[in-house]
């Protein structure tokens, strides 16, 4: 029966990710159709021929950029502009440049996404179409009242287009009508009128496949967050977690390879996170952790697309960020602030056990990361960050026993790690990047020791169809290349592992995705007597 169970989950995760592959269909696009249905697309005292191409624009990453904006709203909220400059894909040399204009100057009914992007080359419904034409007329019948000037071309477009789409129009209004129904119904049943609840709860099933070994896990990690505002640009978050799958190193003998959604094994519910970010002005972000803090609380990991925190993205620890950012976490303060548009700064600090009060403990006396990182945007497609992070007795949780030094020696250990980050989205659907890292270790009173890491990724956004992601990595985790005096106390890795990853996201709803991956480890904890280990999951994320 041992062999048996993980070689279905094998036959399961290589027959999931071939469907994918093979099944894989472009997202259908939807012709606008306007102005007499001769495939042009028309607005108000303009009429414009479509590109050639008309495709659906992959959807952003989360963006880490800072705005005073409600901190519930996602990247795909909608924001009124008031001048053309404000979207940031939109150029003077673009063919739909003079008509985004006069839009805006002369009836300000434009709209952008919350990153700032108009996002010009999605298509779009009929009914969406229809909500444009919706705000066109009801800012025009508004100017008109006012006494203001409305060139005849443009009543006579508007005429054109509400005869054509007066289906739409009117199944529009219904649909308003029944939103404000529902909205006053909510506003009279929720628990309040300040804190939102969601929940996400992974269910993952793990086998581990040596030639001497296998094993096959079966658990979850279940997340309850309560959001608060009080300003509407700040957020408390109360995180209450369960976990139920183990590490999976009390199997394999090493870090390497570890999922980045397991954890306890005993689903004890406890509180997970409790942190409370609000902003100084414009551009500075305050984030002040009273438990379980994590750098990405306040700074950018530079890993879009395959950074989902477990939930979404890469299905390890080590590609889902780079190491380094795991030597920062506990409780304390992170600072990010935004010089201009293209320069980010954050700096941070966590102690490990930070709310206990005994010796050698507390906020500055027990284990601590501290983090100083640099990010640069080059034209929102390229992003290059320099982070540094001195830390005390703090380990990676990734890489060789060896390389984790306080959990291997039980003695105080002092890091110094830098590590330099890249990514490059050549187009919406081909995204590149990757980190390499050193880290100077101090073993206080017995010696020093060298450790590197490094990895390549990419990402797929919408691959096969809209909302899916395929993910590759490849590199080596953090691995001792120089212990000294370390060496008598049995630290030294003598050959160098691999890590290749590959996985597959697949979102069967807008609740429900689904994420067979696999992970390979050569010479497991960088070690060639070790045999190869391999590593399948498929991860089910539920989200509500």
């Amino acid at each position: 029966m041992d062999q048996i169970l993980p070689k279905l989950l094998w036959m399961s995760t290589a027959i999931a990710f071939w469907v994918v592959w093979a099944g894989t269909v472009t997202a259908q696009e939807v012709e606008v159709q306007g102005c007499g249905g001769g495939g042009e697309f028309c607005v108000l005292g303009e009429t414009l021929e479509s590109p050639e191409t008309v495709g659906n624009e992959s959807s952003d990453p989360t963006e880490n950029r800072i705005y005073p904006i409600n901190q519930y709203e996602d990247n795909n909220s909608l924001g009124q502009v008031t001048n053309v400059s404000q979207l940031r894909d939109v150029q003077p040399s673009d063919w739909a440049y003079t008509a985004l204009r006069s839009l805006i100057e002369r009836y300000g009914i434009l709209t952008g996404y919350r990153d700032r992007t108009f996002r010009g080359n999605r298509s779009m419904t009929r009914y969406e179409f229809a909500a444009g034409l919706r705000q066109a007329l009801d800012q025009i019948q508004s100017l008109i009242a006012r006494g203001g000037d409305v060139p005849p071309t443009d009543l006579a477009t508007l005429e054109q287009l509400t005869n054509e789409f007066v289906l739409e129009l009117s199944l529009l209004r219904g649909d308003v009508d029944a939103l404000t129904a529902r909205t006053r119904e909510l506003e009279l049943t929720q628990f309040s009128t300040t804190t939102q609840l969601d929940g996400e709860v992974i269910i993952g099933a793990a086998g581990i496949v040596s030639e001497d070994d296998t094993v096959t896990t079966l658990g979850h990690r279940t997340r309850l967050n309560l959001d608060t505002s009080f300003t509407g640009q700040d957020l408390l978050r109360t995180r209450l977690q369960a976990e139920g799958l183990g590490r999976l190193e009390r199997r394999t003998g090493t870090p390497e390879g570890e999922l980045s959604f397991t954890g306890a094994s005993d689903s004890d519910l406890e509180i997970d996170a409790l942190l409370y970010r609000f902003p100084i002005g414009n551009q500075t972000q305050v984030v002040i952790a009273a438990n379980a803090g994590a750098a990405d609380d306040f700074t950018d990991t530079i890993n879009p697309y395959l950074d989902g925190d477990g939930a979404s993205g890469a299905v390890s620890r080590f590609a889902t960020r780079a190491p380094i950012y795991y030597l920062v976490s506990g409780a304390g303060v992170g600072v990010r602030h935004a010089v201009n548009d293209h320069l980010e700064v954050s700096l941070g600090y966590l102690a490990g056990n930070g709310g206990n009060p005994e010796p050698g403990n507390g906020l500055f006396d027990g284990a601590y990361g501290a983090l100083a990182q640099v990010k640069f945007e080059i034209r929102d497609r390229a992003t290059i960050g320099l982070t540094y992070v001195n830390a005390y007795n703090q380990d990676w949780q990734v890489g060789s026993q060896d390389t984790n030094l306080v959990n291997q020696l039980d003695l105080p250990v002092v890091t110094n790690s830098v590590n330099l980050a890249a990514s490059i989205q050549l187009n919406p659907r081909f995204v590149v990047g990757g980190w390499a890292g050193y880290t100077k270790a101090n073993v206080i009173d017995e010696g020093d020791a060298n450790l590197w890491y490094w990895a390549l990724t990419l990402a797929l956004p919408d691959f096969g169809k809209t909302g899916n992601l395929g993910g590759f990595i490849i590199g080596m985790e953090p691995k001792v290349t120089g212990s000294d005096r370390l060496k008598s106390l049995g630290i030294d890795d003598p050959s160098t592992s691999l890590h290749l990853e590959a996985f597959y996201q697949y979102k069967l709803t807008d609740n429900i995705t689904i994420t067979p991956g696999i992970i390979w480890l050569t010479a497991p904890d960088h070690n060639s007597d070790n045999d190869d280990i391999f590593i399948g999951t498929i991860r089910t994320t539920l989200q509500f």
